[in-house]
């Protein structure tokens, strides 16, 4: 297409201009701040930081809620992806649609739809009270589990389209072949299925495990107060308790773990693969 690198190089530089400067430079001099203390270069803030319970038990609670919502939506989704993938043209359009769907309503508004269901005089309750399974309302609001399902419900539909991707590009004789060789189900999907679509596992579980570590308004919502993630604990520091510092520790925190999933998910599909 073209005639040399120089002419390739050409057409990508305005787009590495402008990524570098609104999102490279004010990145960088924002995670500076991390190691800066008094004009020096140090670590402390980052000792300081998880020398408060508080912190640790922010940072542990985010990390598990990512890959637990990473993992559910990778089972529930290639469940999804290889039933949509079988259907006839016309039922898979549709259903492309259902799951792309809740992708163009707001997040806030998908959010505060969940109040509405597991509030005190929520669906869930009303239905637990009114089958007797319980003399009061069950508090379910503000809790881990509360977040756990509007996370997944928020980035499930990205695991899904991906795996979709990566299923409809697999061989089409790839698991008849093994099943006439004798493999069963779970040989099928973990000696076939799984390899060959680790490109898509891999795209899903990045956008999923990032995601659930860096939204802001689901956490905020369903776990408030009680149940804080790294990016409510990165908003109080800044906006109540003005503590730039810490807040540059959280946000270079969120963006090693980013990358840290990427480079581990890429390194065992390809270990994987190898085997």
């Amino acid at each position: 297409m073209f005639q040399n690198r120089a002419e390739a190089l050409a057409l990508a530089l305005p787009a590495a201009v402008f990524a570098a400067v609104v999102f490279l430079l004010p990145v960088s001099i924002l995670l500076s701040e991390s190691f800066r203390l008094q004009g020096a270069w140090t670590l402390s803030a980052y000792g300081d930081f998880f020398s408060g319970t508080l912190n640790r038990t922010v940072f542990i609670r985010t990390f598990k809620l990512g890959l637990e919502v990473t993992a559910v939506s990778a089972i529930i989704g290639y469940a999804a992806a290889f039933a949509i993938v079988n259907l006839p043209p016309k039922g898979k359009g549709r259903m492309i649609g259902l799951v792309t769907l809740p992708l163009m309503i707001s997040p806030v508004a998908r959010t505060y739809a969940w109040i509405v269901i597991l509030g005190r005089t929520g669906i869930v309750n009303q239905a637990v009270t009114g089958m007797g399974l319980s003399d009061g309302p069950l508090r379910l609001l503000f809790t881990e589990t509360a977040v756990f399902i509007g996370l997944l419900q928020l980035f499930l539909p990205l695991m899904i389209l991906s795996l979709i991707s990566a299923l409809e590009n697999m061989p089409k004789d790839a698991i008849p072949a093994a099943r006439v060789l004798g493999a069963n189900w779970f040989q099928v999907f973990w000696k076939v299925i799984l390899p060959l679509t680790r490109e898509g596992l891999v795209v899903g579980g990045t956008l999923v495990f990032t995601g659930s570590l860096t939204a802001y308004i689901t956490p905020a919502v369903l776990g408030g107060s009680k149940v804080l993630m790294l990016e409510t604990l990165l908003y109080q520091q800044v906006s109540v308790a003005n503590n730039f510092v810490s807040a540059s520790v959280i946000a270079f925190m969120l963006i090693v773990m980013s990358f840290a999933a990427n480079i581990l998910l890429k390194r065992l599909a390809t270990a994987r693969n190898k085997r």
